[in-house]
Parts: structure tokens; C-alpha cells; sequence
């Protein structure tokens, strides 16, 4: 059976980067992010290795809201300007990189995605909490940095929601590590109290005439901008990678 291990090259490389004492080691970080993948490789005995990088381009979800990771921190200068030796390096330990156009996460979705699907294995390398919201049979999560699977019941108790409602629940109240708005004066309490009595965003919608007039104004007032939220929240599971799986065969050096 395939087994595909797909690591999110920017979640990893960038908090190895960030754990550094000397910002200037570059040769450290190379060998420290080999040795990282190496340490995954080992771990998970994957059939096939692919390490996804976030592109230049400007990613759909920019453009149709331009507020979106507004404000995030952007990328140490002297860090973007030697990816491409640390893709080089990596690739020469057997190592292969999918470079997206613009963001990685709806390339590694696409990736577990089309594994899965065709009977396969995919275990996914991040810290992200949204490729929760995936939920293919054959695709686990792992957190190198806690060494340890997602623990997908906590991060249900956390938010008060069941897995299945995670997208309903950033439409309702947003994410704010993303700056994906929600509806304004619905925060993560009251989008997990709607949610755990009505189950779903198309049941809230449906009820709002049994809610308080004020949560239901809210609520009326803010669809469209609920509709927003839950599409840019959402991952794409069906981009053309023109990639082909057998590139990526993981030989252990």
C-alpha cells in the first residue's frame, strides 16, 4: 500500500528556524531540516516523501478577500533568499519538493486528497489545525514538534465542536490566525452553543426565529459574510497538480 508522507515545508522549516539561537546558521538549519525529515521518514515508513512550499503568487483567497493573513508576520528576509539552496540540499538527500503557486494547504489537501482516494495512506506534517477539517479514511495528522498524532478530541473539547462542524464553526466566529472575520458579534462561545443546538450553519439559518432578537439580527445581518468565511476556510481537494507520485518514492538514504 502507498504510503504518502506530505510535510508542510514553511510550518516546519520556519519554526526550526525560529528555535535557532543564530539566525545567520543557515548551514545549521539545513542540517537540522534534514535531519527533521530523516526523523519523519523513520518514523512513518512512508512509500512516497513530498515536502509542499507556499509559492509568490497571490492565492484565490486574497483576492477574494483582501484582508486575509493580513498582518501575519511575513518571512525573515535571509530565510526566503535561501530556500531554494535548502530545497536543493533536501532533494539531494531523496528528499522532493511540490512547489504551489501560492499557498501550500490546498496543495497538501489535493495531495491526501488523491492517496486516499485511490486506496492509499497520506500522513500530513503540520501544526495547522485546519487540515482537521479533512477527513479521508487512510489520513492522519502528525505534529513534529509535539511528536505525536493531532489529538483531534481535545481540539474538540477546546472549541466545544465536533470535527465535522469545524468549518460552520470559523464561518460563525472566524479565524483569527487566518483574519477570516466570521460574523461580527458571534465569537467562538456562541458559535459552539449554535452549533451544539442546531447542528449545522444551514440549521441556524433555518432557526433563527427561535433564537434572541439580537443573536438573530447578527446573524441575518452577517450571512454573507458567514458564506465568505466558510469558503475561504475551506480547502480545495481538487487542484491539477501535474505531478506524478512515482517522483516521490522514498528511499531511505
Amino acid at each position: 500500500m502507498n504510503r504518502l508522507l506530505i510535510i508542510d515545508g514553511m510550518n516546519l522549516v520556519r519554526r526550526l528556524y525560529a528555535a535557532q539561537p543564530d539566525e545567520q546558521d543557515l548551514a545549521g538549519l539545513a542540517q537540522r531540516s534534514i535531519s527533521a525529515c530523516r526523523k519523519l521518514c523513520l518514523h512513518h515508513q512512508p512509500s512516497h516523501l513530498a515536502i509542499v512550499w507556499d509559492g509568490e503568487q497571490e492565492s484565490w483567497r486574497k483576492k477574494l478577500y483582501p484582508d486575509y493573513k493580513k498582518g501575519r508576520k511575513p518571512m525573515p528576509q535571509l530565510l526566503a533568499d535561501y530556500l531554494p539552496q535548502l530545497k536543493q540540499l533536501l532533494a539531494a538527500e531523496g528528499m522532493a519538493s511540490v512547489n504551489a503557486d501560492s499557498e501550500a494547504d490546498d496543495v497538501i489537501a489535493t495531495l491526501a486528497s488523491k492517496i486516499c482516494q485511490h486506496g492509499g495512506e497520506a500522513v500530513i506534517v503540520s501544526t495547522d489545525k485546519g487540515f482537521s477539517q479533512l477527513q479521508f479514511k487512510g489520513l492522519q495528522q502528525w505534529d513534529h514538534f509535539s511528536n505525536a498524532w493531532l489529538d483531534v478530541a481535545a481540539l474538540e473539547q477546546k472549541l466545544g465542536i465536533s470535527r465535522h462542524q469545524l468549518l460552520d464553526f470559523m464561518a460563525l466566529s472566524g479565524d483569527s490566525g487566518n483574519r477570516i472575520p466570521g460574523i461580527p458579534g458571534i465569537g467562538p462561545k456562541s458559535a459552539a452553543e449554535l452549533l451544539k443546538s442546531f447542528r449545522s450553519l444551514a440549521n441556524i439559518y433555518n432557526a433563527l426565529d427561535k433564537l434572541g432578537s439580537k443573536q438573530a439580527e447578527k446573524l441575518r445581518n452577517g450571512y454573507d459574510m458567514a458564506r465568505l468565511s466558510y469558503r475561504l476556510a475551506k480547502l480545495r481537494t481538487d487542484l491539477d497538480l501535474h505531478i506524478n507520485l512515482s517522483d516521490y518514492r522514498w528511499q531511505s538514504q
